[in-house]
């Protein structure tokens, strides 16, 4: 796991920017042009440094205008060769990446097989080059895990950013003038936003996508101008000029009126061999491997598949020895808070006989936490989660290991999420009729109930999930209650004359703008509503808030590569064909619906029964703070009227009271909740030095 930043001129040539050429035939300094380059480029990876603290690494072209940083986490080869930017000088090629690629001994020794391309390492980075010239653009049909890359060539002058098909790794990028030349500009693209700061990037906010929830459901950052590659889609930049981005893979489907012939136990096994294998496959590094593990059946399932794999198989976690026990990681909140989980951790280590480290996280501790666990997200979060997964991050640190397992991802892929069920049942699983024992009059009969369930929850956070009159945005989507649910939460703060300014802001047709027509065309035609629900979610949620504030960003402050097993696209395209009633499962016995069900009966084996039978428990942080305590300290200390004013877009008379309502024996969830995304901009605010909001003068 590394970091990277890249400047790509947009302009012509200018031979100011030659490092050894001359400025209208006349004699300059020595490498005056490459020298600047180099020196923006160096603190550029500064920023990012905590994502590889272990090398660093650039290129940079005779004319500077190609420039590629990389910051080290060295994991797969730790030898010098196995250093960034890898270089092919003789094809021209040039590459960073950031993240891992698995299986990647066998597709070298395919490649050493039917090219002469000569690898230089032992690095699994270093197989873009070679799957590059093999097979063009196709390279990315040909990678498996979790990554970023840059690539240069520089014979057809294309410039290629790729990211990977869930998303798990970050790549930003903007276009920003090019100071080597008046009325140019140059693109630049960084593994995070902090590192455009050195290359002449003025933050700005951008308060449409605040407003409609650009941030979280689409490109859109906080940041005007700024944008995330799509999960799955690469971009090109074709002779210093002609931007495009397009996709290379995307989730789908079966169709909801074709008949599944498979019984029960061939879909349980299936699911459970690609788990075991892609469990193993993330348990290749040259460094030891560790495993977080909570209370939840995510992470205790790949704990249960990793014992399994050391003890029965010989496999060897990472680096260390296959006798070594595998090492488990957590952190546990104040058992008073409702919100501890470390007790259930503590039994499945026990069961499992893995070795086990936890960190106690109370209030002061994620209190002194906030500001730092803030700058590294780059955006606003209204739970106080990312902070436990910022301090569980410390805990692997500290033990001495730079990767680790973790179960993110479960959830969207197997529908663990309770709001889920209403979408679940708003058709029926006409694919599995032979082996569901939900009826059609039960279907009708919960589908109510459901909804009102859902409502109740949402109620009880302090936010309002409709589902009553469908809007534009859900007829759209199928109708499904799901894009209702992601945005419930929206901070209603803002200053008026944002109000005049973005009149149209909608965060629901947003989402239902994210897809594109021919997603929306089998959302609406061909795929189940269920199944509607979950592409929908994992183009959203789980990318830009669940992949970002509780995994990579957390994780990599701590310079912790953390893998998800769950989210190899091996699996997921097989999970995705399965029938929605194996998902979500009603128990007649229990007359009860049971979330992941194929998840728990794959991995029975591997897990205790009281996972095996527990109910889903989302993963969150306390939520009730004192009056006077750390937290109530640090957010009115946050909050305060100069402090929004900065802001710009925010209203003081709507924020002025949050935080008396959010602390103390009364404390209102829904208070606390924007209270913490108020304390949070006034953060990034600071930090990234934005100026105050304002309205655009004609």
């Amino acid at each position: 796991m590394c970091g990277i930043t890249c400047i790509l001129s947009l302009s012509g040539p200018n031979s100011s920017q030659h490092a050894n050429g001359s400025l209208n035939g006349a004699p300059k300094e020595p490498d005056t042009g490459l020298a600047k380059v180099k020196k923006e480029l160096d603190a550029s990876m500064a920023q990012i440094k905590h994502r590889g603290p272990d090398s660093c690494g650039d290129w940079i072209s005779d004319d500077c205008r190609v420039a590629l940083g990389h910051v080290r986490l060295s994991i797969n080869d730790l030898n010098p060769s196995g250093s960034q930017p890898f270089n092919a000088p003789s094809q021209g090629i040039h590459a960073v990446v950031n993240g891992e690629f698995y299986d990647y001994d066998r597709i070298r020794a395919e490649l050493e097989k039917d090219t002469d391309y000569h690898f230089t390492s032992r690095s699994d980075s270093e197989i873009v080059i070679a799957l590059y010239l093999q097979h063009g653009l196709n390279f990315v049909e040909h990678l498996r895990g979790e990554f970023a890359c840059v690539l240069w060539d520089e014979r057809r002058e294309l410039f290629v950013a790729v990211r990977d098909r869930y998303g798990i790794k970050p790549l930003f990028w903007t276009v920003q003038p090019d100071p080597a030349k008046a009325g140019g500009r140059r693109l630049l693209v960084a593994a995070e936003m902090k590192a455009f700061l050195p290359l002449g990037w003025e933050p700005q906010w951008d308060v449409r996508s605040l407003k409609d929830a650009g941030w979280n459901h689409d490109t859109r950052t906080l940041f005007q101008g700024v944008q995330k590659l799509r999960a799955g889609h690469y971009l090109t930049c074709q002779s210093f000029g002609h931007i495009e981005e397009r996709p290379y893979w995307d989730s789908s489907y079966p169709d909801k009126r074709t008949i599944d012939p498979r019984t029960p136990e061939e879909l349980i096994e299936g699911v459970r061999q690609r788990m075991l294998e892609s469990v193993r496959l993330r348990l290749r590094a040259d460094v030891p491997v560790g495993v977080y593990l909570s209370g939840g059946i995510d992470s205790s399932v790949i704990a249960g598949m990793v014992t399994h794999l050391v003890k029965e198989q010989n496999v060897s976690m990472g680096s260390a020895p296959a006798d070594e026990r595998v090492t488990c990681f957590s952190i546990a909140f104040e058992e008073d808070s409702g919100f501890d989980e470390s007790s259930i951790a503590n039994r499945t280590a026990e069961w499992l006989g893995v070795k086990y480290i936890k960190k106690l996280m109370n209030e002061e501790e994620l209190a002194k936490r906030f500001e730092d666990a803030v700058w590294h997200c780059e955006q606003h979060n209204a739970d106080l989660n990312f902070i436990g997964k910022y301090a569980l991050s410390e805990v692997p640190q500290e033990a001495g290991y730079k990767v680790v397992l973790t179960g993110e991802g479960a959830d969207e892929i197997f529908a663990g999420y309770p709001l889920f069920l209403p979408d679940y049942l708003r058709e029926p699983d006409m694919a599995w009729e032979k082996h569901n024992p939900l009826t059609e009059d039960g279907r009708l009969a919960n589908l109510h109930s459901a909804e009102e369930a859902d409502q109740e929850h949402y109620r009880s956070i302090g936010a309002q999930a409709s589902t009553g009159e469908l809007s534009i945005a859900r007829r759209m989507l199928n109708g499904i209650s799901t894009v209702a649910s992601m945005t419930a939460f929206q901070p209603d703060v803002f200053a008026d004359w944002t109000e005049k300014e973005h009149t149209a802001c909608d965060p629901q047709m947003t989402i239902a703008s994210n897809p594109d027509g021919v997603a929306r065309h089998h959302i609406n035609k061909n795929w189940h509503t269920l199944h509607s629900a979950l592409y929908v979610w994992s183009k959203g949620h789980l990318p830009n808030i669940f992949l970002t504030c509780l995994g990579d960003r957390t994780e990599m402050a701590h310079s912790i590569e953390a893998r998800t097993p769950f989210l190899d696209h091996k699996l997921t395209e097989y999970v995705n064909h399965l029938p929605p009633s194996t998902k979500l499962r009603w128990l007649p016995g229990e007359e009860r619906f049971v979330e992941k069900w194929i998840l728990r009966e794959a991995s029975k084996p591997f897990i205790t029964n009281e996972l095996y039978e527990r109910k889903k428990h989302p993963y969150s942080a306390p939520t009730k703070y004192p009056r006077d305590g750390p937290m109530h300290q640090l957010i009115s200390r946050l909050i305060t009227r100069d402090t929004v004013a900065e802001l710009g877009f925010v209203s003081w008379e709507k924020v002025a009271g949050l935080v008396d309502a959010a602390f103390g024996e009364k404390g209102e969830a829904k208070a606390l909740r924007l209270a913490l995304v108020v304390a949070e901009w006034v953060v990034l605010g600071r930090r990234f030095g934005v100026q105050a909001a304002a309205p655009v003068r004609c």
